[in-house]
C-alpha cells in the first residue's frame, strides 16, 4: 500500500478517535494531518528503536509492553505537533488502540475493494 494512502488512512483515524475520545484534542485537519505524518516519522525512526531497547521487558511481558512504547510515541508526538494534545498517558495508550483498529479495518476494507 502507498505512503499517501496510509498516510490518509492515519488522518482519518486520528480524527475520529479524536471525536470518541475526550482526552484526545486536534485543533483542525491540518493538526491532525501533520499528526499523522509525524507519528509515521516516529514509528519508523524511533519506535524500532525503543523496541530494541526494551527486548528484555517486552519478552517478560509476552509483548504488552509494546502497548506502552506505542503511548509513548503518542505522547511524544504530542508534544511535537502544535494543535495535537493528549491529557495522559492512558489516553494515548486508549488513542493508539482505536488509531490501529481504525486503520486496520480501513485497509482490510481497501484491499477489499481492490482486488481485481
Amino acid at each position: 500500500m502507498g505512503f499517501i494512502l496510509r498516510l490518509f488512512f492515519t488522518w482519518v483515524a486520528i480524527i475520529i478517535a479524536s471525536y470518541v475520545l475526550p482526552g484526545i484534542h486536534i485543533r483542525d485537519y491540518t493538526s491532525a494531518l501533520i499528526a499523522a505524518a509525524v507519528l509515521a516519522l516516529l514509528d519508523s525512526f524511533v519506535k524500532p528503536v525503543l523496541v530494541f531497547l526494551t527486548i528484555p521487558i517486552t519478552l517478560v511481558t509476552l509483548g504488552l509492553f509494546l502497548l506502552v512504547i506505542n503511548a509513548l510515541i503518542v505522547l511524544f508526538g504530542a508534544r511535537i505537533v502544535d494543535g495535537f494534545e493528549v491529557d495522559g498517558f492512558w489516553w494515548a495508550l486508549g488513542f493508539s488502540l482505536i488509531v490501529s483498529i481504525i486503520v486496520t479495518l480501513l485497509e482490510a476494507v481497501d484491499k477489499a475493494f481492490s482486488k481485481k
